[in-house]
């Protein structure tokens, strides 16, 4: 007993002389600081609530906006002569576009030329007869007759005359040409006439379609499983092929209320503002709607966090000499955000460029 009594006594010791150098060690310890030249090199964002987007990607094609396009017809039957533009080409207000010939309205012409020397035969017939009836030489019936013959032959006229106003009026000749102008200023986005082709009265199909461009409308299909997440007013992401690093920005402004019977899918419309005239009808697109009203949630930028053994760590700043490794909780990632299920709180401010030197110096200061 006397033997054990004197190491017990040693190990207390030694005990005692270790638990004193490990607490003077934690002592020691300084807490991880941002240093005044570390203060330029990092980025500080502060965690808040925000809606959870939730996208749906989609396919789409670039059409015209129907709205500020004018479709042109012929105004008569006839044969394409010539064919001025090609599709694409911009066009003034009064440009030629094409020209055709038209019996028809070469035939008006001919009526024209007629019908105004019938007038003037029952005008001198109604007045040579106006004469004779003053003279008591012709019954007044006669010259009620002369007159009624004068107004058909004016009224004949004016009919042939209407005729030619709506087949083309100015911009028509005798020799039956008529010239198809431009009714505004814009671009060629649809061409149907072709030189030595034949205009039916019975084909009521345009020869073009003009059309200024500066507003497009984006077509874009919808299948029915996605149908409940479009919505008139949410945010579309419009990308093309051409432009690979450009993002068009609009909204739905138009959801129809029909599939379509040969694919089942619903077609939504998006306007969007075409600056540059970037867009061409016809393009190929892919669409990203935005809905972000399903519920919400504390969102950082997705780059702010630090991954490490399957868990994802943010830095929480408190202000310099007090910083925070937090484990948080990720709900999903959007566009560059990550939003947060739990592990921080909404006004929280995170370190969110060169955080890892200071999970790293927080991780071997523990």
């Amino acid at each position: 007993m006397k033997q054990i009594l004197p190491i017990l006594f040693l190990l207390a010791q030694a005990c005692f002389v270790s638990c004193k150098t490990e607490e003077k060690k934690n002592d020691d310890k300084k807490p991880v600081c941002v240093s005044d030249s570390m203060t330029h090199r990092i980025t500080l964002d502060t965690a808040r609530l925000t809606n959870i987007s939730n996208e749906l990607q989609l396919s789409g094609e670039v059409g015209f906006n129907e709205n500020r396009v004018v479709k042109v017809f012929p105004f008569s039957s006839g044969q394409v002569m010539d064919v001025k533009v090609s599709l694409g080409d911009h066009v003034a207000a009064g440009q030629v576009l094409a020209v055709i010939r038209s019996a028809d309205i070469a035939g008006n012409y001919s009526d024209l030329k007629t019908t105004a020397s019938d007038i003037a035969i029952a005008r001198r017939h109604m007045e040579n007869t106006k004469s004779l009836y003053e003279k008591g030489i012709s019954s007044e019936k006669e010259y009620e007759e002369a007159k009624e013959n004068y107004q058909k032959a004016l009224a004949v006229n004016q009919k042939i005359n209407d005729a030619l106003r709506i087949n083309g009026g100015g911009n028509t000749n005798a020799s039956g040409i008529l010239t198809v102008k431009a009714p505004i200023s814009g671009y060629i986005v649809e061409k149907k006439a072709n030189a030595g082709s034949f205009i039916r009265p019975d084909n009521a199909e345009n020869l073009f379609t003009i059309s200024d461009l500066k507003d497009v409308w984006i077509w874009a299909n919808v299948f029915e499983t996605d149908i409940a997440r479009v919505r008139e007013g949410y945010t579309a992401l419009v990308r093309t092929i051409a432009y690979p690093g450009k993002t068009f920005r609009g909204r739905v402004d138009k959801v129809s209320e029909v599939l379509s019977p040969d694919n089942k899918v619903m077609r939504i419309r998006i306007n969007l503002p075409n600056e540059g005239l970037l867009l061409k009808p016809e393009m190929f697109t892919s669409v990203q709607i935005e809905n972000t009203e399903e519920s919400k949630a504390v969102s950082i930028p997705a780059d702010a966090m630090v991954f490490e053994g399957g868990r994802n760590f943010v830095v929480v700043y408190k202000d310099k000499c007090n910083l925070q490794l937090r484990e948080v909780f990720i709900i999903k990632t959007e566009n560059d955000r990550a939003y947060i299920g739990g592990g921080l709180n909404a006004g929280e401010v995170i370190i969110s460029k060169n955080q890892v030197l200071f999970y790293n110096a927080i991780l071997e200061n523990q």
